[in-house]
């Protein structure tokens, strides 16, 4: 009698695109054509290339590019609705952005990722900043350039230039009343601990003053225009520190306790140097973080130094 051989039944598109999102989550960074193919050998091309684009076209899935071809990887629901009805490079180019972060990343940098056309790539962003989707943000390192982010993202400062920048232009004038009054703050603390006639350690305890009641006094003063964090004030007491009329220590301090960090606070206080400068230090000249590379006829010289100017005329 002939062997009866039983035809398998085709597998269920359901079934197939269940087992593909359970390839995905055992691999999180993404799997190849390559391993569902050895997941389900029995399946064939056409079916495994309808249950993909079927998961890419209902937004389960992310559509990457990599060195080893192309990579499928879980898309989480929150980004799933947003590009639901967006072809395949539309979520690419999203997927790019998205992997950017807070920094952005630019064209240039798309187009090398995706490997698409520049055309295809400036009628995407387009479309997707159209949907509010991403945005496109100046960036201080680069005047003429633009870089791409998530439209809900906050710029990291890198990009902005933070609190120091305004339309890309650095607030030379705002930082030199921050560092006014920063020290003057530290000042008005050391002379009240001098008044206050007690012995010198506790005087030289009281006039140290935490970051964050610097922070809180600048605050309450109200001469900046955006909000200024507790890293700000502190960039500006460095500057203070820099130029030697403050220093700072660390003290260990509780949990919980306004101002620390990891259990350590930074203390500043208002300083007078010991001994007065040489005159040849107080000419620019012993301050310049450039005078080996200063010399007649380059780019740094003498005679087109505005500081050497400014020091004469005053």
């Amino acid at each position: 009698m002939a062997e009866v051989r039983v035809k398998p039944e085709a597998p269920d598109p359901v079934d197939i695109e269940s087992r593909i999102i359970e390839l995905c989550h055992q691999f999180p960074h993404g799997i190849t054509d390559q391993v569902i193919q050895n997941d389900m050998p029995h399946m064939e091309a056409q079916q495994r290339a309808m249950a993909i684009n079927r998961l890419l076209s209902m937004g389960q899935l992310d559509l990457l590019r990599s060195n080893a071809g192309l990579l499928y990887r879980i898309k989480e629901s929150q980004n799933a609705s947003k590009m639901k009805g967006s072809d395949n490079q539309e979520k690419l180019v999203y997927q790019i952005i998205e992997d950017a972060g807070n920094k952005g990343i630019w064209s240039r940098d798309i187009r090398y990722k995706s490997n698409l056309p520049l055309t295809e790539i400036n009628k995407i962003l387009k479309n997707l900043e159209s949907k509010k989707l991403i945005k496109a943000v100046k960036s201080v390192a680069a005047s003429k350039k633009k870089v791409y982010m998530l439209y809900n993202l906050q710029p990291d400062r890198s990009v902005t230039g933070g609190a120091w920048y305004s339309d890309q232009d650095f607030e030379s004038e705002f930082v030199e009343v921050l560092n006014q009054q920063c020290f003057k703050f530290l000042q008005s603390k050391a002379e009240a601990a001098r008044e206050s006639k007690q012995n010198p350690m506790i005087q030289r305890n009281s006039s140290f003053a935490s970051s964050h009641e610097v922070w809180k006094y600048i605050c309450e003063l109200g001469i900046s225009k955006v909000e200024l964090s507790m890293e700000d004030i502190e960039t500006i007491l460095n500057t203070l520190i820099y130029d030697g009329k403050v220093e700072m220590t660390i003290i260990a301090a509780k949990e919980g306790t306004v101002g620390s960090v990891d259990g350590q606070m930074k203390l500043y206080r208002a300083v007078s140097p010991l001994l007065q400068p040489t005159g040849l230090v107080r000419t620019p000249c012993g301050l310049c973080p450039v005078f080996d590379d200063c010399h007649e006829g380059g780019e740094i010289s003498p005679s087109n130094c505005i500081y050497m100017t400014e020091w004469l005329e005053y």
